[in-house]
């Protein structure tokens, strides 16, 4: 049941209120590398995004991505959480979070936060894609109990690492 709450964190669903911190973390040279490019540059575009992304599939599926905020001060620091793509054949786990939060623990926390979200919904498994290169996902998703299944392109010339975790349901 949301919100998440970890031993750090709380994680919600987003807001249109969040359209600041979402036009920030989009706009991250690391964001536009290692995910998209979704073109927001404006908190209008922003709002936007959160209506077609999150919002829309909290309404179509149960679940999307949610804003992790740490547990004590509310500072909003990433958004971790289940993605049903038409692309793939299972959800996947989806992260990011802002520089200054990276190699805290924080995304390892938030991942297992939504991973054991995934099963309690009664997902027999997890995906999760990374771009080629971007290592330091590769290793939070291993540290996470995520096996390499292959490559996959999700659009044309893209490809992605994927991996899986089973989540034990029949």
């Amino acid at each position: 049941m949301l919100p998440l709450t970890t031993e750090r964190l709380v994680i919600r669903p987003f807001q249109l209120e969040d359209a600041p911190f979402i036009l920030r973390l989009l706009n991250e040279p690391s964001f536009i590398e290692h995910i998209a490019d979704k073109g927001v540059r404006t908190l209008e575009q922003a709002a936007a995004y959160l209506e077609s992304g999150p919002l829309a599939s909290y309404a179509a599926h149960g679940h999307g991505l949610w804003l992790v905020a740490h547990g004590q001060t509310g500072t909003a620091m990433g958004m971790c959480g289940l993605i049903k793509r038409d692309t793939l054949p299972e959800v996947d786990l989806g992260y990011a979070f802002l520089p200054e939060f990276w190699g805290l623990g924080y995304a390892l926390e938030a991942a297992e936060a939504c991973v054991a979200y995934g099963a309690g919904l009664g997902l027999k498994g997890l995906l999760a894609i990374v771009s080629p290169g971007n290592s330091a996902s590769l290793r939070l998703l291993e540290k996470a109990g995520f096996l390499p299944t292959g490559r996959q392109e999700l659009t044309p010339g893209d490809p992605v690492e994927v991996l899986r975790k089973d989540l034990g349901k029949p």
